[in-house]
């Protein structure tokens, strides 16, 4: 009888649930175009030189109601921000942060069996965080609703992959002194799929360790330092250079001591290599500059890709981003730093193991990160020091 449980827990872990198999993620590429001048700003400032970079991205996670109807929730955001440079010819040299959240409706019309066209609709979350020079407001902060629209073409290379052609336009606010957003852009979908019935039953009875139910203990402090964190910001410093990949954030406000507490359950797992879990953790912090305590509640999802499989333990990395959370306090470290408001985000990155008899127990090292991702005109973010994970798996 604990056999067939067990073979049927498995089974339904290697099954993608009702809302899983119609999800689907995109990613594009492209320019975005928004025609700031000097008309923007405060009277008595201009620039003499504009620094446009338009490379940008547009990311969404969807969900299909139809095979061509879907809604559809997702960022634009610039590589790199607008800058004005040497400001009124004294060397100032100020950015404009612009960023897009958006909730749309879309829809698919076929063109023949490969290709279809779309249309899109919804509302936009536009935050803009302007500068200051000598307590001047030279370009006032704007954070707006506006509506968002797009159309574009898709080609479907199979049931998973569609490359997409893009095109989505934000109109100006004259209210906010926000010129108009476009961005054109190239990219993916990628539909998940339900395994057929017999892979899933060969899943089901392979081998390799994934943790129904996971609980950990972390901590971590200042005196270990941010080094993790300014490595996968791409902002550790070498001389006069920085070093790292550009995969995660730091923050204004730096913990000075972190305790959280963490459960995990797997939702999906493929045969061997990757599972998607379910979290929700409580952390306690201290900041560093003002020594306030702070409690943050989260709920969150995890990707986790299983790297080295030994006899003694499975190694893996983890990667969790927008995990809505509540903080128990705003304006962290006082308002200069941008903190925000007490709805925010939860990042992490973790490296660890499950090991043991039966792979009872797990060891990981993390970093994790606060800020509401620019859906408000306060996103300073605050980092959390390297964690040291103790895991129990039941």
């Amino acid at each position: 009888m604990l056999a067939q449980e067990v073979k049927k827990e498995e089974e339904f872990l290697t099954k993608l649930s009702p809302f899983l198999s119609k999800t689907y993620f995109s990613i594009n590429l492209g320019g975005v175009f928004y025609p700031y001048s000097n008309a923007n700003l405060a009277n008595g400032y201009s620039s003499d030189k504009i620094s446009k970079n338009p490379f940008s991205g547009r990311f969404l996670l969807g969900y299909k109601f139809t095979p061509n109807f879907s809604i559809q929730y997702g960022v634009l955001r610039p590589a790199s921000w607008f800058e004005y440079d040497n400001v009124n010819d004294i060397g100032y040299k100020r950015s404009v942060w612009t960023n897009i959240w958006s909730l749309s409706l879309k829809k698919n019309f076929q063109l023949n069996k490969k290709l279809s066209a779309f249309a899109e609709l919804g509302i936009a979350n536009v935050a803009r965080v302007g500068f200051l020079i000598n307590d001047v407001n030279v370009y006032a902060d704007a954070h707006y609703g506006s509506i968002i629209t797009g159309a574009g073409l898709q080609y479907e290379i199979n049931d998973k992959w569609k490359l997409s052609l893009n095109q989505v336009y934000i109109p100006e606010s004259k209210t906010h002194n926000q010129p108009s957003i476009a961005q054109t852009s190239i990219g993916f979908e990628y539909h998940l799929k339900q395994l057929p019935k017999d892979s899933i039953t060969i899943f089901a009875k392979n081998e390799y360790f994934f943790p129904k139910n996971t609980i950990q203990l972390s901590y971590g402090n200042s005196g270990i330092g941010f080094g993790a964190n300014r490595f996968f910001s791409m902002e550790l410093q070498t001389g006069n250079s920085s070093i790292g990949v550009p995969v995660f954030w730091v923050g204004d406000s730096k913990a000075r001591h972190a305790l959280s507490v963490t459960y995990q359950r797997t939702a999906f797992r493929s045969k061997k290599l990757f599972s998607l879990d379910w979290g929700v953790s409580i952390t306690a912090f201290q900041t560093e500059l003002r020594k306030e305590n702070v409690f943050a509640f989260s709920i969150f999802p995890v990707l986790r890709f299983y790297v080295w499989r030994t006899k003694r333990f499975d190694m893996y990395t983890s990667y969790s981003v927008i995990g809505p959370t509540y903080l128990t306090k705003k304006d962290i470290d006082g308002v200069d730093l941008k903190i925000g408001p007490r709805i925010t985000y939860q990042d992490a990155m973790g490296l660890g193991a499950f090991f043991g008899k039966n792979r009872k127990y797990n060891f990981e090292l993390r970093i994790m990160h606060y800020s509401n991702g620019n859906i408000f005109t306060k996103n300073g973010g605050i980092a959390i020091p390297l964690q040291f994970t103790l895991g129990k798996t039941f």
